[in-house]
């Protein structure tokens, strides 16, 4: 029998109540951190479009690494600005790179905060883009040899986890072959499987100084009006390797993290990217939003739809509102 009998806001009654029926759970354990790591000491430069983010020299994230852990976090993802570049995106596979030393560094503080690396050419080439440029495009098979020298000089850096983002046809394949070769089967690769072709990275651009300096990248990165073939760009990864696939961004592809929920029994990953935090933070400065409960209910959503693990610039908010 229904109303009367069935009243569904007795379970809404109270927030213990609340939060005892509660179907979706959050903790900073879910977590990774996007972190900036440039060249020189000292340095911790402010992202003009994403409040309360920087450019931080190694020094410096070894401080905010120090603060993750404390902060229960599950782990931080680096993205590397290096001193130069050029058209062969040299420093990226550079032993000696900048990601390669913040790696070192961190893990001699902290052995135990897992240190994902983002595999891409963007940061390093001189044109921005992800690869070698061939008759005006990307060089698909060119750039593999790239992907997986930095991958490797990651991995024995002391990198737990490499995460690939080209976007590539073959790189997850060329990695995991690269790794096990010398020894490093052990480490898992975090794929960018269905990485969109997105407005949305537009503060990311800045931060990690990558915008392309000619074209863009809709011949590589993915066509938002689909999902059918992020499913098999999903498939195709897991089969050449990959132990973690990853949707990017979060919260316009909500859809698409459910169906690869309801497909994959793999760890799924979601980036809620750049544009979707400084939006967030644009409105809640004009007050047309409350930027706690925005940034949690954004958070919230992503989970729900299936991700394990979400990248977020609001790891360190929410993880002390869910620790409080």
């Amino acid at each position: 029998m229904p109303f009367p009998i069935h009243r569904p806001r007795r379970l809404r009654s109270s927030e213990p109540i609340r939060r005892l029926v509660r179907e979706t759970q959050l903790t900073p354990s879910n977590f990774v951190l996007p972190l900036f790591v440039c060249p020189g000491p000292g340095v911790r430069r402010e992202i003009g479009s994403m409040p309360g983010q920087y450019q931080m020299s190694i020094d410096q994230i070894i401080a905010e690494c120090a603060e993750v852990r404390r902060l229960g976090i599950g782990g931080v993802i680096l993205f590397g600005i290096p001193s130069r570049k050029d058209e062969e995106a040299s420093e990226n596979y550079d032993p000696n790179g900048i990601v390669q030393r913040a790696i070192r560094a961190i893990k001699a503080e902290a052995p135990d905060l897992v240190v994902i690396t983002d595999v891409c050419n963007c940061e390093y080439t001189s044109h921005g883009h992800c690869g070698k440029i061939v008759n005006g495009d990307v060089d698909n098979d060119t750039t593999l040899e790239w992907l997986a020298q930095a991958a490797l000089t990651h991995a024995q850096a002391g990198a737990d986890i490499v995460a690939p983002s080209d976007m590539m046809d073959g790189r997850v394949a060329a990695i995991r072959r690269r790794l096990d070769e010398n020894g490093f089967s052990k480490v898992p690769i975090l794929s960018y499987a269905a990485k969109y072709a997105s407005v949305f990275y537009g503060p990311f651009r800045e931060a990690a100084e990558s915008a392309p300096q000619f074209g863009d990248r809709r011949s590589y990165q993915m066509d938002p009006a689909n999902v059918l073939e992020a499913m098999r760009e999903i498939e195709l990864d897991i089969e050449e390797g990959a132990d973690m696939i990853m949707i990017k961004p979060a919260m316009p592809y909500l859809d698409v993290i459910r169906a690869a929920r309801e497909r994959f029994d793999t760890p799924i990953a979601a980036y809620q990217v750049s544009g979707e935090f400084s939006m967030i933070h644009a409105a809640a400065r004009n007050g047309w939003l409350d930027l706690e409960r925005a940034m949690m209910e954004s958070l919230t959503s992503i989970r729900r739809a299936g991700a394990s693990i979400i990248l977020t610039y609001f790891a360190k908010p929410a993880a002390r509102l869910l620790g409080a």
